[in-house]
């Protein structure tokens, strides 16, 4: 089946294809910002003058992805994990990053149900990326970035992998 076509001759891309150029589009933003596939596993933190903290941890490094959470320096106190948080997949070889959940505790399962429709799930995974996308240009525009990342030494306390999400 042929793509539609905007009045400008442009295809109008699906939910799906949407979706995949959001996941580029975040790679790009957070590679440029933060440059994790050059991090060792560890828990980082972006300082800059009158903003929040940004905590940033690399969870686990392998050959073709990194597994990452950022995060404000800020606590849910009903979980004591840092919240609000973006678990994020970043796959280094499709160029592509991922954010798989925001809270801890709650995967898609939670939100969704055991069976949800593919339109549920992608419309889930819109509004999660969408608004990661968002939170990357406002910390961009706050002034992090690679010079306002220091390793604090400490290791993420919740070793949880991004992969069960």
């Amino acid at each position: 089946m042929p793509a539609t076509r905007l009045k400008n001759g442009l295809p109008r891309l699906g939910r799906f294809e949407w979706l995949m150029g959001l996941y580029g589009e975040n790679f790009l933003r957070l590679t440029r910002m933060f440059q994790p596939q050059a991090l060792a596993e560890g828990r980082y933190v972006s300082h800059v003058p009158g903003g929040l903290e940004l905590q940033v941890d690399v969870l686990a490094q392998h050959p073709y992805t990194v597994e990452l959470r950022l995060s404000y320096r800020m606590l849910d106190a009903a979980t004591g994990q840092p919240d609000p948080s973006a678990y994020v997949r970043l796959y280094r070889d499709a160029r592509q990053a991922e954010v798989t959940h925001c809270y801890v505790g709650r995967h898609w399962q939670d939100v969704l149900g055991l069976r949800p429709s593919v339109q549920a799930m992608v419309s889930h995974r819109l509004r999660m990326n969408s608004f990661f996308n968002k939170w990357l240009d406002y910390l961009e525009g706050q002034g992090h970035g690679p010079h306002t990342l220091s390793d604090t030494g400490e290791t993420p306390a919740d070793k949880k992998s991004a992969a069960c999400a």
